[in-house]
C-alpha cells in the first residue's frame, strides 16, 4: 500500500505536526488500515484523535493527488478523456504493482 510505504518514515502527510493534508488523505480512507499496514494504521489512529479539531489545523486543503509521492496522480483534475483512465472507484493509494504499470505505459 503506498500510503503505509509514504508514512514509514513520516509522522504526517506533508509537516511535523497534523494538517489540513493529513485530513484530506484522512478523509479519502474510508477505514481504518488492516494491522499489517502498521504505518498507515498508526497515522489513521492519530489523525483520528484530532476529530474536533480538525477544522482548526494548519494548512490548505488541496486535491488529493497533490499529497504524496509524485507517482500517485490526481485523475479528478487531469481532465483524462481515455475512458479506461477515467474510473469511478480511483484507488489513490493502490497496490504498487499498479503504479509500476502506469510508469511503463509513459
Amino acid at each position: 500500500m503506498v500510503l503505509n510505504d509514504y508514512l514509514a518514515d513520516k509522522s504526517h502527510i506533508e509537516w511535523y505536526v497534523p494538517s489540513k493534508a493529513d485530513v484530506a488523505v484522512f478523509e479519502a480512507v474510508f477505514h481504518p488500515p488492516l494491522a499489517n499496514l502498521c504505518h498507515a494504521l498508526r497515522w489513521y489512529s492519530h489523525i483520528t484523535s484530532y476529530e474536533k479539531e480538525k477544522a482548526s489545523l494548519s494548512g490548505v486543503k488541496k486535491a488529493l493527488g497533490k499529497y504524496g509521492p509524485a507517482n500517485v496522480a490526481d485523475t479528478t483534475e487531469s481532465g483524462a478523456t481515455d475512458s479506461k483512465d477515467n474510473d469511478d472507484d480511483i484507488d489513490h493509494f493502490g497496490s504498487e504493482e499498479e503504479d509500476e504499470s502506469e510508469e511503463a505505459k509513459r
